[in-house]
């Protein structure tokens, strides 16, 4: 499934659910398992008719027949055998007087059983609480046709997370505590890059890291069961059951405990650990010392915690958290956690566990992320990088990366990383490391992505033809038959005539262009530079093309401007509706018509010029395809340095202010489709508070 179809699939199937929720007296929390519950059984379903059908295709047959599909056969298989009321097509087909809520709680229990040791007790049983109608809506949400055919782990794995993603958005589940931000988690994966051996996540939630983490494995052409072993703690008996079941959607496993990791410590993993990959809750108090006596993973004494002398217990966890991270760790293991800001500057007893901690040499990098990452929390965050086993020549190095201004707005309260962005941001750690090759594999991509847009733009803006032809057409004749004593019909024909002019000048301008840039392609050969001198000259080579993209940009945005003027002239002021030359449904098919390939066109461009940016933005800062510091982004500084700062461990000492940059054309429509976005979001929350303020006024006089 391509990724707009998905995206779609994605936001129908949340509106039709939370649509339902909205109109129940359920809140986000109670609804949430239930409905992640349901996903997991469409998609063990979909895998049982699949499995099925490989082990039945390659069964013996003796005289036609072939014997049945037993619970063995999926064992070998390493799948999971579903009973025939444990399939979620038994669940659909149900009569409406059957007690649905009972049927799904024994389908879920019946999975159980298939393998008790994945999912004894994990899997969501409250379903006879539900009301039976809207459980019986949530069963067709679930039950639409483009979930019911067999397809593959990613696309239930995507759901899956994408209804964490919204769950946690909406306030279930403490706060969101279980869910991390998928930006947060990719950028942890893409600096540490767990390949082999023990991933541990002591504060696991709903298992992201480990998703991820997997995906990245999966990237590189290995199986995540073969490469890694997923092992993980979580306090909370609901989060815990979450991680199983985001395991067990992926087709991923792993061992997660349940357990308070202040407490509870995973003693077979101490200093074993190949990689640590965490989101811990931040500040937490009340930590009772007593507990923490002889814990290998602290670096110092219970005594070193800055312990209350009023409550007797560890004021601020953060420092332990941190502490625990590094003593999973084997010697050449790395970890990678997200952390409150506060903790890289913060003073007294944790400031002596921040020198002790640069002083081994093995903070690798810190990174500070913006607001609005957090979907419950607006405060700024940072990411800590441990690497015990990086060479002597950066043993007592480390990467200061502040990327509060790089983002991209979701929504007024929401942000995150587009996947250029994090891409770029990645490509500076391999240049930290002494990876160039891998930074000029970025760039190259760039490129080939920018010569594969400029192949494709042709069709794209061709596609504008018919559809303004057309529109030329009905336009030409509503012109004719404009009555001429008609107040409005002199601004209707200049409008009109108006058009004409822009679009002769978009034809013309597109046929330059396209020839130019035809010419420009001969001229460079079909082999992209696989080094840096020849990639920055094909670079340059293109940027005289850049400012011509961005005028045919305006222009077919005005030829479609000038197109509905003329029509909302027509129909608002001459009352065109009413003459013969009128014909509403044509016309509106005609509009729609161009309005698809405008929306075609501009992405066309966008796929030529975006890449562009993003080759522009990194060999802005490294020209010569080396690591060098950046002024407000990126510094490399020493142990010595660090300690000059007083042991502070936030980018923003160290990596200055960057010089103020004119803002390009793409610079400047980007900020406005951001602001379009927050106000659009402004205004959702208008609408639904004065619902809300409507509803209790009612309820106050009625």
């Amino acid at each position: 499934m391509n990724p707009d179809a998905l995206k779609t699939l994605e936001d129908t199937l949340w509106e039709a659910a939370d649509r339902l929720r909205a109109n129940s007296k359920l809140n986000a929390t109670e609804y949430s398992m239930p409905v992640l519950g349901l996903i997991f059984l469409r998609h063990a379903t979909n895998r049982f008719d699949a499995v099925h059908a490989r082990i039945k295709a390659g069964l013996p047959s003796r005289g036609g027949q072939t014997r049945p599909v037993t619970a063995d056969d999926f064992v070998k298989e390493g799948a999971i055998f579903l009973p025939e009321e444990a399939r979620y097509d038994h669940i659909a087909g149900l009569p409406e007087g059957q007690p649905l809520g009972a049927a799904i709680k024994r389908a879920m229990e019946a999975i159980e059983q298939q393998v008790p040791h994945l999912l004894e007790g994990v899997l969501p049983k409250d379903y006879p609480k539900f009301d039976a109608d809207l459980l019986r809506d949530l069963v067709r949400v679930f039950n639409a046709d483009a979930l019911r055919k067999p397809t593959s782990d990613d696309l239930f794995g995507r759901i899956y997370e994408y209804f964490l993603n919204k769950f946690a958005m909406s306030g279930a589940q403490e706060g969101g505590e279980f869910f991390t931000p998928p930006s947060l988690v990719r950028t942890i994966v893409n600096f540490i890059e767990p390949t082999s051996g023990v991933v541990l996540d002591p504060a696991c939630g709903s298992a992201g890291m480990f998703v991820q983490a997997a995906h990245a494995i999966e990237a590189r052409g290995r199986r995540p069961s073969e490469a890694v072993t997923f092992v993980g703690q979580e306090k909370s008996e609901s989060n815990t059951h979450l991680a199983l079941m985001n395991l067990a959607v992926h087709g991923l496993e792993g061992r997660i405990t349940q357990g308070n990791t202040f407490y509870d410590r995973l003693s077979a993993h101490v200093g074993q650990a190949d990689y640590v990959m965490a989101n811990p809750p931040f500040n937490v108090d009340m930590v009772d010392p007593k507990k923490l006596e002889g814990d290998p993973r602290l670096l110092g004494e219970v005594g070193d915690l800055g312990i209350s002398k009023k409550t007797n217990t560890v004021g601020n966890a953060n420092y332990l958290w941190i502490q625990y991270f590094y003593g999973y760790l084997k010697p050449t293991g790395r970890a990678g956690f997200v952390m409150a800001q506060s903790a890289t500057d913060a003073g007294h007893w944790e400031k002596a566990l921040r020198k002790q901690l640069v002083e081994t040499g093995d903070v690798d990098i810190m990174v500070s992320i913006g607001t609005n990452f957090f979907y419950t929390r607006s405060l700024p965050c940072s990411l800590w990088f441990f690497d015990r086993g990086r060479p002597a020549a950066r043993k007592n190095q480390t990467l200061m990366l502040d990327a509060r201004s790089v983002y991209r707005v979701i929504s007024r309260k929401i942000r995150d990383f587009s996947d250029a962005q994090l891409a770029n941001l990645t490509a500076i750690v391999w240049l930290y490391r002494g990876e160039t090759e891998r930074y000029r594999g970025l760039i190259g991509g760039y490129l080939r992505q920018t010569d594969a847009a400029v192949n494709a733009l042709g069709a794209a803006l061709k596609g504008l033809d018919d559809p303004d032809a057309a529109l030329t057409e009905t336009l030409n004749a509503l012109f004719a038959a404009a009555p001429d004593d008609a107040d409005a019909a002199a601004a209707f024909r200049a409008t009109v005539q108006e058009r004409a002019d822009a679009l002769v000048s978009l034809t013309e301008a597109s046929g330059r262009l396209l020839r130019d840039l035809a010419a420009w392609r001969d001229a460079q050969g079909g082999q992209i530079p696989a080094d840096n001198a020849g990639q920055v000259a094909r670079h340059d080579s293109f940027r005289p093309f850049v400012e011509r993209l961005g005028t045919l940009r305006r222009q077919v945005n005005e030829v479609h401007k000038l197109t509905n003027r003329a029509f909302d002239t027509a129909r608002r002021e001459l009352k065109a509706t009413k003459w013969d030359a009128w014909d509403g449904r044509a016309i509106g098919e005609q509009r729609d018509a161009l309005e698809e390939a405008r929306a075609a066109a501009l992405e066309a461009l966008t796929a030529v010029t975006y890449p562009f940016a993003q080759v522009t933005w990194l060999q802005a800062r490294f020209p010569g395809g080396e690591f060098a510091d950046v002024p407000g982004l990126c510094a490399v500084v020493g142990t010595e340095a660090i300690a000059e700062q007083d042991y502070s461990l936030t980018p923003g000492r160290y990596v200055g202010v960057a010089p103020p940059e004119p803002e390009d054309e793409e610079a400047v429509e980007a900020r406005l489709r951001e602001i379009h976005v927050e106000l659009a979001s402004l205004n959702e929350e208008a609408v639904a508070l004065a619902q809300a303020i409507a509803a209790s006024f009612e309820e106050l006089v009625g």
